[in-house]
């Protein structure tokens, strides 16, 4: 620590000065005592730290763009995670928490959500088939809805509208668009049932669509185009957050992690509705793919998805001819 003091205010008030000072006080050291902790090498401890410090840079500190990596949301569990997954063995978690703390680097922290559906008191609603039961034992058996806001820098906003399915928290349909109007959340949907399709697991009519009471959600148009994508509407109760605390859950993070300002998925100010694509389109590739889930042992939703259904076919008998 005496040594560091002095290192940090030799420039101003130089070696031998500083020294006097302190042994004048009782802090008995000597130039050449310093000097020899100068010259003396970096301890392997010392020496790994100086290594993991320049990992953890690399994805906390912006680069020569000012853009900083995805993972920089992270905070150190996450982190210690992620640096195990890349091959990076060696480093113990206090080391990240350490480092990260040393250096002022730590994740974001969720804001609370503004509510964006007002629910149209007149239309009837589906029931509640969910009844905040949110843990299901495969993909596609349900889907939970919901959408939010997006603040442009002129001041108007752009609505974003997600598809979630439940079982690792993948999304699998999003939409933007100008306008809160039930077209643009029917767009979602559409999306959802073509992105399984693709996957070759398509929706078989028994998925259950769950959102909360909004008016866009409670149209009977949306409800037929529910029907013909294969899904069972399902309505929380009104005006309670944790009736579709799932899809809450996930715009949170889009909100933290995509759209505030500082966010690594931005490259300035958010301009249009092409902006606000763009960096969904990142987020969402990166969420699903790539970002650690507690509740996932901390897996990507893509990665949990697969272990199932590679377990599911593993299982299934062999049929010979």
């Amino acid at each position: 620590m005496i040594c560091r003091f002095i290192t940090e205010h030799k420039a101003r008030f130089g070696v031998v000065p500083i020294c006097r000072v302190l042994s004048g006080h009782g802090c008995e050291i000597a130039p050449r005592t310093y000097y020899a902790h100068v010259a003396r090498p970096l301890s392997k401890r010392a020496l790994w730290d100086l290594v993991v410090t320049r990992v953890l840079a690399g994805y906390y500190e912006p680069d020569e763009h000012g853009r900083r990596r995805p993972e920089s949301l992270y905070g150190s569990l996450k982190m210690w995670d992620h640096l195990r997954r890349q091959g990076i063995q060696g480093v113990p978690r206090c080391q990240v928490e350490r480092l990260m703390r040393a250096n002022g680097w730590q994740g974001v922290r969720r804001v609370k959500k503004v509510r964006t559906t007002i629910a149209d008191p007149s239309a009837s609603r589906p029931a509640d088939l969910v009844e905040r039961q949110f843990t299901v034992p495969a993909p596609n058996r349900l889907l939970v809805a919901d959408f939010t806001y997006v603040r442009l820098a002129c001041g108007s906003f752009v609505y974003t509208a997600f598809v979630i399915d439940a079982y690792a928290g993948r999304i699998v349909g999003w939409e933007c668009s100008r306008s809160k109007q039930t077209a643009f959340v029917e767009s979602a949907i559409r999306q959802a049932a073509a992105f399984r399709a693709r996957q070759g697991h398509p929706l078989q009519g028994n998925t259950i669509h769950h959102s909360d009471a909004g008016s866009q959600y409670t149209s009977v148009h949306f409800g037929e185009q529910l029907l013909l994508a294969g899904m069972i509407p399902s309505i929380g109760s009104v005006g309670d957050a944790y009736d579709n605390a799932l899809a809450e859950t996930t715009i949170g993070l889009y909100k933290t992690e995509a759209v505030r300002e500082d966010s690594p998925f931005r490259a300035g100010p958010l301009q249009g509705l092409r902006d606000v694509e763009q960096i969904t389109a990142d987020w969402v590739s990166w969420y699903n793919q790539a970002r650690l889930m507690h509740r996932l042992g901390r897996r990507p939703p893509a990665e949990y998805e697969a272990l199932y259904y590679a377990n599911t076919s593993a299982d299934q008998p062999v049929s010979h001819t």
